[in-house]
Order: C-alpha cells, then structure tokens, then sequence
C-alpha cells in the first residue's frame, strides 16, 4: 500500500490497488479465524468482530456440546411454532359452534300459525265426539223408582201402612187388617170410645184399630206421624202391638 504524502493543509490520497473478489473472500476467512483462535486478537478486534456477527448468533458454550438453540431469531422462531402448533391443536377439538336449527328457530308464518290453531280445533271437536259417543255407549243407570203414592181411603191407609211393616218385618195381610179395622171403628179415623173401662181409666181407645195412648206410644214406627188419630201410624202401631202379643193381626178376632 502506498503511504500518503502530505502537503500543506491538503491531503492526497494514493490510489488504492484493487483486490479481486477471490482475495477479497481469502482475507474475511483469515480474519475470522484469526479472531476465533484464542488470545489473537486485542480486544478491539473482538469488539470489531462482534460488531459484524449477526445480533441471534452466539458462540458455543464449549466445544463438544451441541449449539443450545438461543438468541432473539430462534426464540422469535420457536414461539411462533409453538403458538401454531397451540391454535392447530385447539381448531382439531374446538367443538363446532352451536349454529342452532334454522328450522326450528325461524318464525312461524302467520299461515302456519292458523293451520297449527285449526288442527288444534278438529282435535278438540274429534275428543269431545269421542267422549259424547261413550257416554252415549254406557248402559244407562236405572232411573230411581217414582215414590208410590196411595189414595187417600181406607184401601190406600192400609196398603201404605202395609208397606212400612214390611220394611221392619212387620206381620199382617191386608185381610186381617181390614177385618179388625171394621170391627173396631167401622174405618173411621177420629173414632173414639167413651164408654169402656178404657175411657173409665182417662185413657179413651182412638183411631182405626181403636188403640189407647200408653200402647201407640210403646209400639209406635220411626218413620210414621206422632199421632194417634193418623190413620197409617194408628193401623202400624196396632199391627206392632198385635204382633208381640198374638203373633200378628191376622189371630185377632175380638177387642184385644
């Protein structure tokens, strides 16, 4: 290399010589070992040198043991892997939105709203044929018995009285009853005798089958009039006390 010439206050510098790209390579090869041998460079060179590295290289802890993967460009680099291996991963289990039934969740029409409303109404008409017709398919209930009435005579008041007994198990047909009513009273409801030992005692025979009160009382019926003028009650309350003193009505012949 030529040495500069000074002169004055100016500087003039000789022509540098070319160096061809071989040489060029040869010197960075040379200055790069040079700078990796150990104890050949001053530290200025190595600060030069590290200058010129690139800013993710750094050299190897020792020799014999693989490059640990550091510096900026390979921290930079694996996470940026990591993170696409994460969102891969987390797109292969993601579970697919929820994007819900179209079908089921659009509006009703107002057109599929009255088919909905009249079907609902041929239902509601079908299930109430349906229940009328097994109604009407159900044996009907026999209908109550109409309350027998009677006429208001001697054959009704016996006939009637004659339906009590036999609810409580009372004896007498309707010829022994008849009979004796036409002895005692000549089928006078109101007949009253006043002349006996009877009426002598203050206790008169009354009614029908002339009964004193001490025996309509005792012998009286549930289910009759309290009163010993009443036809059906005198003739129910004389068949009971014939009952427990002849065996029934029938056996009496005579003032008893």
């Amino acid at each position: 290399m030529r040495v500069p010439t000074f002169s004055g206050n100016s500087t003039r510098l000789a022509k540098p010589h070319k160096i061809s790209a071989a040489g060029l390579a040869a010197v960075s090869v040379a200055s790069l070992a040079f700078a990796a041998a150990p104890g050949s460079a001053s530290g200025a060179d190595k600060a030069e040198t590290a200058r010129n590295l690139p800013a993710a290289y750094t050299a190897p802890a020792s020799a014999g043991q693989d490059e640990p993967k550091t510096g900026s460009l390979f921290a930079a680099a694996e996470a940026e892997d990591t993170a696409g291996t994460k969102n891969a991963l987390l797109k292969t289990v993601e579970p697919a939105a929820d994007k819900g039934d179209s079908k089921k969740d659009a509006p009703k029409t107002e057109a599929v709203k009255n088919a909905e409303a009249k079907a609902e109404a041929e239902r509601a008409t079908e299930q109430a044929a349906n229940r009328s017709t097994e109604r009407a398919a159900e044996p009907a209930k026999p209908a109550a018995p109409a309350p027998q009435t009677y006429a208001d005579n001697l054959d009704g008041w016996i006939r009637e009285a004659m339906s009590i007994m036999d609810k409580h198990g009372i004896p007498g047909s309707y010829e022994g009853i008849h009979r004796n009513i036409m002895r005692e009273s000549s089928g006078n409801p109101q007949a009253i005798n006043t002349w006996d030992i009877n009426a002598k005692n203050g206790i008169p025979s009354k009614g029908l089958l002339q009964v004193i009160q001490p025996t309509f009382d005792a012998y009286h019926v549930e289910g009759t009039a309290n009163d010993l003028y009443d036809p059906v009650a005198n003739i129910v309350a004389a068949c009971n006390y014939a009952a427990d003193r002849y065996g029934s009505m029938d056996n009496v012949d005579s003032a008893y």
